[in-house]
């Protein structure tokens, strides 16, 4: 296996949809950043891979104008994934893998205020038994988070407990658009907004994009003093029948989580769009009380839709690259009620 690094990241997150910026006008000045960090141009880059939602934009192959970002003459090394950009990381790893290239620029980008989102995201459910019902996101979030409260396994302040963390952890974040933590007993005096959800309880959904820089070996170190090293990274799912799952867990969680060495975790950054689900990944990932989650504010404070799991990456290689933390964790899901999850070691090493 080769060494794989992040060597790069950028992000942007829009707090106004109010004339937001088309894909392209989003990723262009991320690109710039990236290249700027790494010393490189887009010649260096041996392969693009994109994360977004042709179902979001409202038309097919929708990616491909994101392309103009690029620049396509001479022509790209170019591929996309329909799900959160984190999978396209998790492609690039695999293509650097194979020794056809050493470098890949991987990039997610999605513009919620483009449609009616939650009813879009329903066509990622069941076709029979599903989508025919047309729930949304949201609500079968809050199914979830009272399937635990009433099995005992969480209750209301722990869901606000962790809002009132993450948001005070957000101040620090110049990107969070949502940030400032209140009392725990202010957070459950609030109205609900999906019994038991309250607003707070909810990730913000914004448009937004992100980019994250891979390199392999030796051209990792001769762009950075301490890159963040890919130790261990895999994925699985569960059932696409919310019927066949226990909401209160979740297995595609721990079985990413089975072959990889979680020893000596310090920090972890958890794509948790929900306060609940947060208490579900730490539990599922066998999370020690001392290990820092969200130190960035997490989803809660933003959460750009088909980017939201990539951030959770670079703020995770961020930690490695200040000297924060040796080891650190990045998490990122997809689909309704943690469906999918994939999880990622990275380490710093003199």
């Amino acid at each position: 296996m080769r060494d794989v690094a992040i060597v790069g990241f950028a992000q942007r997150q829009m707090e106004e949809f109010d004339g937001s910026p088309t894909c392209v006008e989003l990723l262009v000045p991320l690109f710039a950043e990236c290249y700027e960090q790494t010393g490189w141009n887009r010649h260096d880059i041996g392969f693009w891979c994109s994360g977004s939602s042709d179902y979001l934009a409202g038309r097919s192959f929708s990616f491909v104008s994101a392309v103009d970002a690029i620049g396509v003459i001479p022509p790209v090394n170019e591929s996309h994934v329909e799900m959160d950009a984190a999978w396209a990381l998790y492609e690039a790893w695999l293509k650097i893998q194979t020794g056809e290239v050493d470098t890949a620029l991987v990039y997610g980008f999605g513009k919620s205020s483009a449609g009616v989102l939650r009813r879009t995201l329903a066509l990622q459910l069941d076709p029979y038994t599903m989508t025919p019902l047309w729930p949304d996101t949201v609500s079968l979030a809050g199914l979830q988070a009272r399937a635990g409260i009433d099995a005992g396994t969480w209750d209301e302040r722990a869901m606000a407990e962790v809002v009132n963390r993450s948001l005070t952890d957000a101040e620090k974040n110049e990107y969070a658009i949502r940030k400032g933590g209140s009392s725990v007993d202010e957070l459950l005096a609030r109205p609900m907004y999906a019994d038991p959800l309250r607003k707070h309880d909810c990730a913000p959904v914004t448009d937004g994009a992100a980019a994250i820089v891979l390199a392999a070996g030796d051209r990792a170190r001769s762009v950075s003093d301490r890159p963040a090293w890919i130790s261990g990274i895999a994925h699985n799912v569960d059932p696409i029948s919310m019927g066949n799952r226990e909401l209160t867990r979740s297995p595609s969680t721990a079985a990413a989580a089975a072959g990889l060495d979680l020893t000596g975790v310090e920090v972890a950054e958890l794509h948790a769009p929900f306060s609940h689900q947060e208490l579900i990944l730490r539990s599922e990932l066998g999370l020690a009380d001392d290990v820092a989650i969200n130190p960035s504010g997490g989803a809660l404070a933003g959460n750009p839709m088909f980017t939201g799991g990539l951030i959770r990456f670079g703020e995770a290689a961020k930690q490695v690259w200040s000297g924060n933390a040796d080891k650190v964790l990045a998490h990122a899901t997809s689909g309704p009620a943690l469906q999918q999850n994939l999880v990622t070691t990275l380490e710093g090493r003199s």
